[in-house]
């Protein structure tokens, strides 16, 4: 809860339910604290009831804002008491055998725990008392008349927002750099003439200007245009805070990713250890006798690029792309050597500034010219400024609270950035702009966006990762009849919308799957989030003072940072996020009493002792451990009553342990590795957790298990048993299921299986993914199925499958499917295309698998039945626009004209192929994606050439193909 910094009014009573909620507990209290309690929840009633209303005005007095700050701090501290109490008191008996002395016991053990409990409610009764007093001795009033006029009429106004449409291509088109991207393309591209591989350089592209004018975006699209043209890529961000050790870390773990030899590949988790003289020695070694392009994103000192440039070998064909906003940096890189670039990138001019701006308020009906002119000049031409400010009218426009008009909108918001805004504004002023837009959000989404600064600069972050970590701090409640799930969905697309975060690559359902904020927004939420002691950030980008107040949220974002979190009071934080290293909390753990949301992701150095350490911490609620070093969860997890998201994925656990109690609240479990297709052992324990909604990367074994060696143990210690797959009926909750067999299937296996999928799908469930390695449970099983899952929206199957499920075209709402290893032929695209909602379609097949006899033979197959191409004939399909193949071998396909009337976009990965014909007759194609083999590149060719015939509404990207990357 935060009554300054903005959560929305509903989740501001959320102190005061907690309140109510402990008076009505059976605990035994010392006498006269239930009075004292009833007297604190009476007094926050009243300043909740206020505070709703001031933190609706434009302007506040110093003495307003104070007082709130009071407010919210001792309502931090009478929250952090609630929880303590359901921490250290457990309800009084009031039952069973021999009560009486049961009771006396209780109350003879908890007298210490009672006594200093009253104690903190006391003092913070008459901390309640001076806040409320303080209100009428500094003037804090009601507002007046005048302060009423100036409340926004949509900060507080309820939001009933449509969902965007499913979008594949998330890209604005680029404005106002056409021109440079032309020619720095062709500095790119150019070779040094008569220049053999031993006396090639690299030569160094520096991109500078001032903050907000699209650096990064410029060089950012370079780096996507003329990528896939080299042998190794990277990007990395540099931090003001520089970390070379990082920096080295990032880019060996990028060019290791595309094309490195397998014999020369790192395991990660060594990476991660490596110092700085054996990170230099691999990364020399990985760009040795390549041609590589290599971005690093907004250089901070001059002394960082020498450190750098000394990293990297001098005689390869290198291209180096550097931003900067400082002139004297990019001229450090420019005299490296002659043919070295420099480039100055300049703002907008009116009419570019313009063409942004209406670019995103493309719905609006009248033409807004005259009136956006005088708003665009405050803008200054920086695109940064623009963006935000269009978000905003934009977001104006499509309130359905208010009856004005684009041009009073327009009025404005030019009215309140005229005030100490010079034209153009420099980068202080941008500020102020972020400000206006800032306070134009509803309260609920000010607390969303602040969030976003617990992770730290430049940091790709997964839109279901913020999601979870919203709604487990609390700040989503059910709206409006909607779920928690949904609201959260709106109020990340909303800041989607309002262009205070970017979206930097979608799923292949059309939502967003990760995003990005833009550095000057970064910096201003983090400020922000200081000011108002929201979250503390240690070791981050940004310089930010040392924490005056209590820390309730910290982000540790640097493993250097140890003494600094050492003398901080941890005792009231609610929230901690631990980028990098566990190094700087391990002394600290015990100090975490009230811990709710732990996220460790990517953290490094966590034992299992220290695991046994966190699963003390009974308040939790949300636990990450993805991408950690652990190998086991320990049997204490079962304290963890409150928990309900898990998340182990990418780790080397295997087994869920047994567990003294059930995990009643757990409603997201996430496990397994994709790559390695392994996941978790599906035991008794996990269908235990009835209120699951989310299980993925389950592992169930077929019969005879004993022969299965799975991660060093025998999987028949902990295989999957009949009883335990007629037990997965029981989570009727569960939403979305993935689950990997293995072993031979019996028919009693394949029986019981079916019917848990078939009673599943029949529930709740919405998303299903099957990985069965040739066990045959497909085809033989899930193929016939007497009551297949109709109401799915994402089916996954990967495995042997002869033919298409003939129930497949009884899935009307299925809007995603992806099938591997399925005998492609006419029939199979003519059942598809009866799929009324299918919006993309994949067909994989992992190159591993490739080489299975099994798999060979059905490959075969297809080349039979389909007569050795695959022809996509016209009807049907009337609302796919994604379309995947992705395979080693891939064969001629071609397009009918009338076929697939909304594809949008083309992905095709594969080792070798015999081309693609009929591109033309997709008049709605606005993408091709290829991934092919450096040594076999005559059919990417043909399909750029073709894609040139067509015209210029067609972007053609291609890349290296990758194994690794195929979709799984």
């Amino acid at each position: 809860m935060d009554l300054v910094v903005g959560a929305s009014s509903d989740a501001a009573k959320s102190l005061v339910n907690k309140l109510g909620s402990l008076l009505a507990k059976e605990y035994a209290l010392i006498e006269g604290v239930r009075d004292d309690i009833q007297y604190i929840n009476d007094e926050l009633e009243s300043m909740q009831a206020l505070i709703s209303t001031l933190k609706r005005a434009r302007t506040r007095s110093e003495q307003r804002q104070g007082w709130m700050k009071q407010v919210r701090e001792v309502s931090f501290d009478i929250e952090d008491c609630i929880d303590d109490v359901n921490h250290r008191l457990r309800e009084e008996p009031r039952g069973g055998r021999l009560v009486y002395l049961r009771r006396k016991w209780y109350l003879l053990t908890t007298l210490y725990a009672r006594r200093c409990i009253a104690a903190e409610i006391r003092d913070l009764k008459l901390r309640a008392q001076h806040v409320s007093e303080r209100r009428a001795r500094y003037g804090v009033e009601n507002l007046t008349a005048a302060d009423l006029k100036e409340i926004s009429e949509d900060a507080e106004a309820p939001r009933d927002l449509v969902p965007p449409p499913p979008q594949l291509i998330h890209t604005r088109q680029i404005v106002g750099m056409e021109d440079a991207i032309e020619e720095l393309q062709v500095w790119i591209r150019k070779e040094e003439p008569n220049a053999a591989q031993s006396t090639c350089k690299t030569r160094f592209l520096a991109i500078f200007g001032s903050g907000g004018i699209g650096k990064t975006t410029l060089a950012m699209e370079l780096y996507r245009k003329v990528g896939g043209e080299f042998h190794r890529r990277a990007s990395v961000q540099v931090s003001q805070k520089f970390d070379l050790l990082m920096l080295l870390r990032s880019l060996v773990r990028q060019l290791q990713q595309f094309g490195a030899d397998p014999r020369d590949e790192e395991p990660l988790d060594r990476i991660e250890k490596m110092e700085e003289g054996p990170l230099k020695e691999k990364l020399q070694s990985q760009l040795k006798d390549k041609r590589y392009l290599i971005l690093i994103d907004d250089i901070w000192s001059v002394s960082a690029w020498e450190k750098i440039k000394d990293c990297l070998p001098e005689r390869e064909c290198g291209r180096l792309i550097v931003t900067t906003r400082f002139k004297s940096i990019a001229v450090a890189c420019q005299r490296r050597q002659k043919g070295d670039c420099l480039h100055e990138h300049r703002k907008l001019d009116k009419k570019k500034s313009y063409h942004l701006f209406r670019q995103i308020i493309s719905s609006a009906p009248e033409d807004p010219t005259v009136a956006a002119k005088n708003l665009l000049d405050k803008c200054g031409g920086i695109p940064l400024a623009v963006i935000v400010v269009a978000g905003l009218i934009a977001s104006k426009l499509r309130s359905e609270t208010s009856k004005k008009t684009l041009h009073d909108y327009l009025q404005d918001v030019d009215k309140a950035l005229s005030e100490g805004l010079g034209t153009p504004p420099s980068t202080d002023e941008v500020k102020k702009i972020l400000d206006q837009c800032y306070n134009s959000l509803p309260a609920d989404l000010k607390t969303c966006l602040l969030y976003l600064s617990m992770f730290p600069k430049g940091c790709i972050i997964s839109r279901k990762r913020l999601i979870r970590r919203w709604i487990a701090e609390g700040f989503m409640i059910e709206k409006h009849g909607k779920p928690v799930q949904e609201v959260a969905e709106d109020s990340f697309n909303e800041l989607i919308s309002r262009n205070l975060i970017r979206a930097v690559n979608n799923t292949s359902n059309g939502k967003v799957k990760s995003y990005q904020i833009h550095d000057m927004v970064h910096q201003y939420i983090v400020s922000k989030s200081t000011d108002e002691n929201f979250i503390t950030v240690v070791g981050g980008h940004w310089q930010t003072p040392f924490p005056r107040y209590k820390v309730r949220r910290l982000s540790v974002q640097r493993s250097e940072e140890k003494q600094t979190v050492e003398q901080m009071k941890l005792s009231h934080v609610r929230s901690l996020t631990v980028s990098e290293s566990f190094k700087p909390i391990r002394s600290c753990l015990p100090d975490f009493r009230i811990l709710q949301v732990l996220d460790l992701e990517c953290c490094k150095d966590l034992s299992s002792h220290q695991l046994r350490k966190i699963c003390k911490m009974h308040q939790l609620n949300y636990l990450s451990l993805r991408r950690t070093d652990i190998d086991e969860i320990p049997p204490e997890i079962a304290n963890l009553e409150y928990l309900e998201v898990l998340d182990i994925r990418e780790t080397r656990v295997r087994k869920f342990p047994r567990l003294d109690g059930d995990l009643a609240r757990m409603t997201h479990l996430l496990t397994g590795d994709k790559s390695k297709r392994t996941g978790l052992a599906l035991t008794e324990e996990i269908t235990n957790m009835t209120a699951l909604q989310t299980l993925s990367g389950v592992e169930v074994y077929g019969i005879p298990a004993a022969k299965w060696q799975i991660g060093g143990h025998k999987a028949s210690s902990w295989g999957s048993s009949v009883q335990v797959l007629e037990a997965l009926e029981k989570l009727t909750n569960l939403q979305k299921l993935s689950i990997y067999l293995h072993g031979k299937f019996e028919d009693e296996c394949d029986k019981f299986l079916l019917s848990s999928i078939e009673h599943l799908s029949s529930c709740s469930l919405k998303f299903l993914a099957i990985d069965d390695d040739f066990t045959g449970f497909l085809d033989k099983s899930l193929n016939s199925s007497e009551a297949p899952p109709e109401h799915l929206h994402t089916l996954e199957l990967s495995g042997m499958l002869t033919r298409v499920p003939g129930w497949i075209v009884r899935l009307h709402s299925l809007h995603k499917l992806t099938l591997s290893l399925t005998s492609l032929t006419a029939s199979t695209l003519l059942d598809l295309s009866k799929l009324p909602q299918l919006f993309s379609l994949t067909f994989s097949l992992d190159a591993t698998k490739s080489k299975n006899p099994i798999a060979v033979k059905i490959l075969h197959k297809n080349v039979l039945d389909s007569d050795g191409e695959m022809l996509v004939e016209a009807g049907g399909f009337e609302n796919l626009q994604l379309l995947r193949f992705m395979a080693p071998v891939m064969l001629p396909l071609s397009f009918q004209k009338g076929a697939m009337p909304m594809l949008q976009k083309i992905e095709l990965k594969f080792r070798t192929a015999n081309g693609v014909y009929g591109l033309e007759n997709l008049g709605r194609l606005e993408e091709v994606y290829i991934s092919v083999s450096s040594k076999e590149i005559k059919a990417a060719e043909q399909i750029k050439q073709l894609a040139n015939r067509i015209g210029n509404r067609l972007t053609v990207i291609d890349d290296e193909y990758n194994e690794s990357s195929l979709e799984q």
